[in-house]
């Protein structure tokens, strides 16, 4: 597998992804062409919001089951379609046919296996999980396009555990969450948070590994291409880190190598 040149699909939403900059850091550390583009859903028909309706998802207990949508849940998204900022409530999606949906929007042209597609969306991606049989929330979607949710990103790796703890107790008192929120500011992940792009960064590279080794993770926090639960962990291999391993930085050069043979 080869890749020739990346496409950065926009989230107007999130200034703080900084495409500019995310673009620079992927062509600085694959010395790849990197192209950037409009949200992915910015030609989006009335068939697609159907079909983005259709793949909510209503019951995290059971694996997906395609949903009938009603003519208001159509219209939600196609306004969100057109106002990416209308999403006020978080939405569950199967990332899987969030995916597809993504995939068919790509220009036919360009659906090549040395083009490779990042679509950013808020929305939030969600896989079943045999394990625990449940849905989770994804960071994202690795695959060719590759979908990355930046509300995953927020909602999926989970906040310290006393800030759980915290907020059950204010709110069996009936007390404002708002000072729990404010005492563990900065130690998670929020909506227009500056690191974002710097925490994006990773998640690209593992988007690219994935595609070019289908291995994707390591099992070390001291690599940005850690897949963390906690956002500590997130945190401390995306920012406090900020590189790869000795063994993904050796895998790293010869993929670079191979990419400009």
């Amino acid at each position: 597998m080869q890749i020739s040149k990346i496409f950065l699909y926009d989230e107007p939403s999130v200034p703080e992804l900084n495409l500019e900059k995310l673009a620079k850091f992927l062509k600085n550390t694959f010395n790849l062409k990197v192209e950037i583009r409009r949200n992915v859903f910015s030609k989006a028909s009335h068939t697609d919001a159907e079909r983005m309706a259709s793949c909510r998802i209503f019951n995290v207990r059971k694996p997906f089951e395609k949903h009938s949508p009603t003519r208001d849940e159509i219209d939600f998204e196609k306004l969100s379609f057109a106002t990416t900022s209308k999403m006020e409530n978080i939405v569950m999606y199967d990332g899987f046919e969030f995916q597809k949906i993504v995939n068919d929007l790509i220009e036919q042209d360009e659906s090549i296996t040395d083009y490779f597609h990042v679509a950013f969306s808020n929305k939030l991606t969600c896989t079943y999980d045999d394990s625990d049989y449940r849905f989770h929330g994804r960071a994202i979607i690795c695959s060719n396009p590759t979908i990355i949710s930046t509300t995953g990103i927020i909602e999926a790796p989970a906040k310290p555990k006393e800030y759980y703890m915290d907020l059950i107790s204010n709110m069996a008192q009936g007390l404002n969450v708002d000072s729990i929120k404010k005492k563990y500011h900065g130690t998670y992940l929020e909506y227009h948070d500056p690191r974002l792009s710097t925490i994006v960064e990773g998640y690209l590279m593992q988007a690219i590994f994935y595609y070019l080794t289908g291995d994707p993770f390591c099992d070390s926090r001291e690599c940005r291409l850690y897949n963390p639960h906690w956002q500590k962990d997130l945190f401390y291999s995306q920012i406090e880190v900020g590189k790869l391993c000795e063994k993904h930085q050796k895998i790293l050069k010869d993929m670079v190598n191979n990419l400009n043979y």
